[in-house]
């Protein structure tokens, strides 16, 4: 194994940042290069010795990287550079449009083993570590009900599909859970939630010069996959009001399995996050699980693989022996 593994990051925005960030506290790892559709001289890592290089000079790099940390979004950016990349690298991602996992998962997949790479999808919160929870959580309990609960939080996701709307110059999603659904949930009722019943979906809008806001509005809330399932408000607001209520990107979240065992006996499993950061929340999950996507690949390994296919220990720096004698 090399001294440090070799990540370079494809994409340099809020998300690309807390990629950075999170390598500078992993010494076993190191940033090689940041790849950008931007102008280079546009773009200025946290770290001013780190190199830029123009997105349409990747490939020439897939012999001086380890592992390709992809920092697009899921709408438009990862559907075409995940499989692209994974001709070249073993990369990692955070592809979060849950209604189209197994399509994306082909895609990656047969680029990956054609040129024996591994490509690590849909890493994060949600999909990812909430992922793992729920899974865990129907394992240990079989009879019962998985609940997932986001926010009061900021989507990464969801405001990147704000902001893809024609007429929109700025905008973020805020996801509520709905209090009394949780309660119901903690006390064991194990309720049947529609997706309306669980969540709602608030977004701020600044709109470009000309823009009719009736158009957009009627665009957002009904966007499928984002928001057609949820009730959604969309408030429009002036780029004073954005800047000063709307620059942090806090967010959280909870899964609940609520099941029973044996002689009717109530049990309950919650899994809970409070996030100052998404962004580097997720970025932080990213670069763990890149840790692990190159021993995948020093194992030989080669294919679209998931958070369920990861063993955790692969996600630590620490060997097998410190994890049992620390963790265990």
């Amino acid at each position: 194994m090399a001294d440090h593994i070799r990540v370079a990051i494809a994409g340099y925005g809020n998300l690309g940042r807390g990629v950075e960030a999170a390598l500078a506290q992993n010494p076993d790892m190191r940033l090689v290069g940041v790849f950008s559709r931007r102008d280079s001289a546009s773009v200025t890592p946290l770290d001013s010795q780190v190199p830029v290089y123009p997105m349409s000079e990747i490939e020439t790099f897939a012999d001086d990287i380890d592992v390709m940390v992809l920092c697009g979004g899921s709408k438009t950016d990862l559907p075409e550079q995940g499989p692209y990349l994974a001709q070249f690298f073993t990369t990692v991602d955070s592809f979060d449009t849950h209604a189209t996992v197994n399509d994306y998962h082909a895609a990656l997949d047969t680029p990956a083993r054609k040129a024996g790479t591994v490509a690590l999808m849909s890493v994060g919160w949600d999909p990812g570590l909430f992922s793992l929870n729920r899974a865990f959580g129907e394992a240990v309990l079989a009879e019962g009900e998985t609940y997932s609960f986001w926010g009061k939080g900021l989507s990464q996701g969801h405001s990147q599909a704000v902001r893809s709307v024609d007429g929109v110059k700025k905008g973020v999603q805020y996801t509520l859970p709905s209090e009394d659904a949780i309660a119901r949930v903690r006390r064991g009722e194990q309720p049947e939630l529609s997706t309306r019943e669980k969540h709602v979906r608030e977004c701020y809008v600044v709109l470009e010069d000309g823009a009719d806001a009736d158009t957009v509005r009627d665009t957002i809330v009904n966007m499928p996959h984002y928001f057609a399932d949820y009730d959604t408000e969309v408030h429009f607001i002036d780029d004073e009001t954005f800047a000063r209520d709307h620059s942090a990107m806090p967010h959280g979240g909870f899964v609940i399995r609520s099941g029973v065992t044996g002689d009717g006996n109530k049990q309950s499993i919650e899994y809970s996050l409070a996030l100052g950061s998404n962004p580097e929340f997720t970025a932080s999950a990213l670069v763990a699980y890149a840790r692990a996507a190159y021993r995948l690949a020093q194992r030989g390994e080669s294919g679209a693989r998931t958070v369920f296919d990861v063993a955790p220990g692969l996600l630590s720096p620490k060997d097998p022996a410190q994890l049992r004698k620390e963790l265990l």
